[in-house]
């Protein structure tokens, strides 16, 4: 074994070796009982099929190719679910019953966002499954960050674009009745509290998170996408450098019903982060994976995610993921330079949700099919 290799593994058994003192006490209030088979990690648990297609996204305009996506999509489902064709796919998961949430992420908007050409796709496949426009709803916390995409010139007319917070800090959206309770840091309000679309208006989710390195929890994938954009006021967990992203994360994903409603993952890996994620201010840190991934089990899609952002930060000379040394914390929590943190990473936060029945880690036991379109 090489000394790198040897190295990073041993980080690795650091990260996600933490002890029963290291974990805050939560406090879960919910009043609804989980699925016989919930939505997680699902009926496809150590899983994931791998799109990659060249011709997605043109790396020098920026443009993302509507026909290629459309294959993507229709490629991976049907490889995932074994289905002859796409609407015996989409219908393992859906039917004309259903009220669907897709939880898009558009914290790095309006340059890395849930592409308009993957959401448009998958929008598509639900209205013909017969589901009526008015029953579908594209997602977000924040309101700014979800209008700068215009959703609506990607989708047909009906389909509801909604944010939880029209402004920042507002609660109406939240039910005060579904909650995770703790103190991490001394803070006075110390609930986070469940979007009112899960509990009330959505029978099932469907989560569409990118491809990004994240500052506090090493990777921003499946499992953040769900957790922090379905709960208010979870910036609180990393407003230190030695942050609760490892235990938080998998915490809130898994609370009911979020965690019975969340039957479909379909990462949207066309375009990347690689530093200074879950934001996309500097052009110089983003790439292109030209890859879509699809799946109902998180932990495993996010697994693979860590090989994508930590392989590439080493190609670039950046610090690892793994990286646990507070010399090389700095207290700018936008300092431009991947040679330093701004928090102690957690990517171990995948390997504790696994912990928590949420998915398959171990990547020897997590079953890979690549397509090439």
């Amino acid at each position: 074994m090489h000394r790198r290799d040897f190295l990073q593994l041993a980080a690795m058994a650091s990260a996600s070796a933490a002890t029963a003192t290291d974990i805050p006490k939560y406090r879960v209030v919910s009043r609804f009982a989980p699925s016989p088979k919930p939505g997680m990690p699902g009926p496809f648990a150590g899983k994931a099929v791998r799109v990659h297609s060249e011709k997605s996204v043109d790396s020098a305009t920026d443009r993302v190719d509507e026909g290629t996506v459309a294959e993507m999509l229709s490629r991976g489902m049907r490889s995932l679910t074994g289905a002859k064709n796409e609407r015996d796919a989409w219908e393992n998961f859906f039917d004309a019953t259903d009220v669907v949430g897709i939880k898009v992420n558009c914290s790095g908007a309006p340059k890395i966002y849930s592409d308009k050409q993957v959401v448009g796709g998958i929008v598509n496949n639900l209205i013909a499954l017969g589901i009526p426009a008015r029953n579908i709803y594209i997602y977000e916390r924040f309101q700014n960050q979800l209008s700068s995409v215009r959703y609506n010139r990607s989708v047909p007319a009906g389909i509801n674009i909604i944010a939880a917070e029209t402004t920042r800090g507002s609660s109406a959206s939240y039910d005060p009745n579904t909650y995770v309770e703790t103190n991490f840091f001394g803070e006075d309000d110390t609930r986070s509290n469940m979007i009112r679309l899960v509990t009330e208006r959505f029978t099932k989710i469907i989560n569409v998170p990118n491809m990004k390195d994240h500052a506090a929890a090493g990777v921003t994938g499946c499992l953040k996408n769900i957790a922090y954009g379905n709960f208010s006021n979870v910036a609180r967990s990393h407003n230190r450098e030695k942050t609760n992203t490892l235990s938080f994360i998998g915490t809130l994903a898994g609370v009911e019903p979020l965690r019975s409603r969340t039957v479909l993952q379909i990462m949207d890996g066309l375009r990347g982060v690689w530093h200074g994620g879950p934001f996309s201010e500097n052009p110089k840190f983003r790439f292109y994976p030209k890859t879509i991934v699809f799946g109902t089990d998180p932990v495993a899609i996010d697994r693979l995610l860590l090989d994508v952002i930590q392989n590439k930060r080493e190609a670039e000379g950046a610090l690892s993921i793994w990286d646990r040394s507070m010399d090389n914390v700095k207290p700018d929590r936008h300092r431009p330079d991947p040679h330093f943190n701004s928090f102690i990473r957690e990517p171990g936060h995948i390997e504790y949700a696994s912990r928590l029945g949420l998915g398959v880690y171990d990547v020897g036991q997590i079953a890979v099919t690549d397509i090439k379109v």
